[in-house]
C-alpha cells in the first residue's frame, strides 16, 4: 500500500507519499510548496509524475476544521465532504481549500482511489471543558454550536510525538508548550499527552499575532467597526484573516523574513507585537500547567528565525529558560535543543513532521473500522 499525504495550509502545499512494509511506514518522496493562493492542479499532476500513480492506494487530507462531529479520522464520502463544506464559515482560509484538493486528487487518480481525512481539531476534542468553553449564554452556544474546538492539532501531536522520542526519559513527556510558527500560529499546553488549552478557538483567527491573521482582539471592535466604518460582515472577516497580522502591522509584508530585514518603525512594531503576544501566552501556560519541562518551537517561523525565538524566550531567565545564543543561531530548519544545560525548562526546535502523523493516523483508523 502507498499513501499519498496532501497538506494545504493558508498559504503552502505539502505532499509526501509514503510505502507501508512490515516495519512501518516509510517516506518515498515529499516537496515543499510555499506562497500558494490558488488550486494549482499542475503541482498535484507534477508530484504524482515522479511516482507509479497506479500504486497510490490511498490519499490523506490535512482538513482544518471538524466540528463537533468529525473528531476523528474518516474516509471521504459524500457526507464527510457536505460537513467540510459546512464547516467553511469558521475556517474559510482552510476548508475551501482541503475541498479543492480532495477534488483535484478525485479528478487526477479517480473515484476508484479512496480518500480520507485527518481533522487539526480532532486533537482537541477532550479539551477540558473550563478551557473550550466561552462565556456566552448556554443556549446560543448549543444551538449554534460555539464552543473552542482548537487547530493545528497534527502540527501539535506531532510535535509531541518527536518530542517523546528526543526526551524518552520524561515520565509520560512531562508538561511542555508547544509553539506552532508558520502563517497561521499558535501554542498549545501539554500535559502527559493530553492538550489542556490551546490559543486557537472557535476558529484559526483566535490566539497568537500571525502572518495575516490579527489573532486576539476586543470583540466590541466589529460593531464599531460595523457602525462606525460602515464595513459589512465579508469586508471586516477579510480584513481580520487577510489584511492583519503582520500583513497589517507592517504595511508591506506578510512574510516574517521580509518584516525582519526592514528597518522601518512598522515593522520593527510588528515583530515586537508578534513575539511579545506569544510570551504573554506562554506566562499564561506555564500557569495552566503549573511549571513546564520544555517549550518547543516547530512551523516555518519556529524552524528557521533565531531572532523571533530569541525575542520570544528574551527576560525568561527568571523562570528558568536561559538561552544558548550560539545553539539558538546554528539552528535554523534543524533539530536543537536551543537552551543552557543550567536551564530547568528546555528550549528545543522541532521539525514537525505533519505527513507521518497524517498517514499513520489514518491508517490506525481503518485498520479500527475493520
Amino acid at each position: 500500500m502507498s499513501l499519498l499525504t496532501i497538506n494545504a495550509g493558508s498559504s503552502s502545499l505539502r505532499l509526501s507519499l509514503f510505502k507501508q512494509t512490515r516495519n512501518g511506514l516509510v517516506q518515498l518522496a515529499k516537496v515543499r510548496h510555499d506562497g500558494i493562493d490558488r488550486h494549482e492542479a499542475s503541482l498535484l499532476d507534477e508530484f504524482i509524475s515522479l511516482v507509479d500513480a497506479s500504486e497510490i492506494t490511498l490519499v490523506v487530507h490535512r482538513v482544518v476544521h471538524g466540528g463537533r462531529r468529525l473528531t476523528t479520522p474518516r474516509l471521504i464520502n459524500a457526507r464527510v465532504e457536505t460537513e467540510i463544506e459546512r464547516l467553511i464559515p469558521l475556517a474559510p482560509l482552510h476548508n475551501p481549500s482541503a475541498l479543492a484538493w480532495i477534488r483535484l486528487a478525485r479528478q487526477l487518480l479517480g473515484e476508484q482511489v479512496p480518500q480520507a481525512a485527518v481533522f487539526d481539531t480532532a486533537f482537541y476534542r477532550s479539551l477540558p471543558e473550563v478551557a473550550a468553553t466561552y462565556a456566552l449564554p448556554r443556549k446560543l452556544c448549543q444551538d449554534y454550536g460555539i464552543h473552542r474546538y482548537g487547530f493545528h492539532g497534527i502540527a501539535h501531536r506531532a510535535i509531541w510525538n518527536r518530542w517523546r522520542e528526543i526526551r524518552p526519559g520524561v515520565p509520560h513527556g512531562g508538561r511542555i508548550i508547544s509553539l506552532q510558527l508558520g502563517a497561521g500560529c499558535s501554542i498549545t499546553a501539554i500535559d502527559q499527552g493530553t492538550p489542556v488549552d490551546t490559543s486557537m478557538g472557535f476558529s484559526p483567527l483566535e490566539g497568537l499575532v500571525m502572518a495575516t491573521r490579527s489573532g486576539d482582539l476586543d470583540p466590541t471592535l466589529i460593531t464599531y467597526l460595523q457602525r462606525q466604518a460602515g464595513l459589512g460582515t465579508e469586508e471586516i472577516e477579510q480584513i481580520l484573516n487577510r489584511q492583519s497580522g503582520l500583513l497589517g502591522l507592517s504595511g508591506n509584508s506578510s512574510d516574517m523574513r521580509a518584516v525582519l530585514d526592514s528597518d522601518t518603525p512598522d515593522a520593527r512594531l510588528a515583530v515586537d507585537l508578534y513575539c511579545y503576544r506569544v510570551r504573554k501566552y506562554i506566562g499564561a501556560y506555564l500557569a495552566v500547567l503549573g511549571g513546564a519541562d520544555a517549550i518547543l518551537f516547530g512551523g516555518g517561523v519556529g524552524e528557521n528565525s533565531p531572532q523571533v525565538r530569541a525575542k520570544i524566550l528574551q527576560g525568561m531567565e527568571w523562570l528558568g529558560v536561559e538561552l544558548d545564543t550560539l545553539h539558538n543561531n546554528d539552528s535554523v530548519g534543524k533539530e536543537a535543543c536551543i537552551s543552557t544545560a543550567k536551564s530547568s525548562i528546555e528550549a528545543w526546535v522541532i521539525t514537525v513532521d505533519e505527513a507521518s502523523v497524517m498517514a499513520h493516523e489514518a491508517l490506525d483508523s481503518m485498520s479500527n473500522d475493520h
